[in-house]
């Protein structure tokens, strides 16, 4: 009896811990970790990141090429300012020229926040693992809303200078003085066409 219990506990003790590695195997590619897959990691560094979190994707070239591992603050004594660095994972094959371009994207108008690469051209200068290189600050939403204010309210006064029949499209509209004269003028060169020809002898 004691011998059969011992090897049906074996049995349900194997069964268990194959069930946990499935399990762990399952989550772990869910997560998107990169337990197996050989790269290495570089720092991208920035004054606003608009938002971007750990576990964001990074793209190189338009391609899913990585992960964001950390972001952190911290003081640049040079610029006097606070700075923020973003960690990243990057795939082996991924080789990021120095003069490439980094800055943050979104997916779709309100989507994920993420990291786009757009790789330069000097293959012979690549950012090294745990290197760092700036990227682009993104335009804060307050500074987007303030350029749309200005440019609709210029668009407002220029309307209303047009209604007010101000300005060379304001009296074109609403002058028939100037509506007139081009009348006139249409007329004319209608009945006269050789006029768009003619030139006047210089005086001497």
């Amino acid at each position: 009896m004691i011998f059969g219990k011992t090897k049906l506990e074996l049995k349900v003790g194997i069964f268990v811990f194959i069930g946990l590695i499935i399990l762990m195997i399952f989550v772990l590619s869910i997560g998107g970790v990169k337990t197996w897959a050989s790269g290495y990691r570089v720092n991208f560094i920035f004054g606003f990141i608009n938002g971007v979190k750990t576990g964001a994707p990074v793209r190189f070239a338009g391609v899913d090429s990585g992960v964001v591992k950390a972001i952190k603050f911290y003081y640049d004594p040079e610029a006097l300012k606070t700075r923020v660095r973003i960690t990243c994972w990057v795939h082996k094959n991924v080789n990021i020229p120095l003069d490439s371009k980094i800055w943050v994207n979104t997916l779709g108008l309100l989507g994920e926040k993420y990291v786009e690469i757009m790789p330069g051209e000097n293959y012979n200068n690549l950012l090294l693992a745990n290197q760092e290189m700036f990227g682009e600050d993104p335009l804060p939403m307050n500074e987007i809303m303030k350029d749309a204010k200005h440019i609709t309210d210029n668009l407002n006064t220029g309307l209303e200078k047009i209604m007010n029949k101000e300005g060379t499209v304001g009296k074109l509209l609403f002058d028939d003085k100037v509506y007139n004269e081009l009348d006139g003028l249409v007329t004319d060169l209608r009945k006269n066409p050789w006029k768009l020809f003619w030139k006047a002898k210089e005086k001497k």
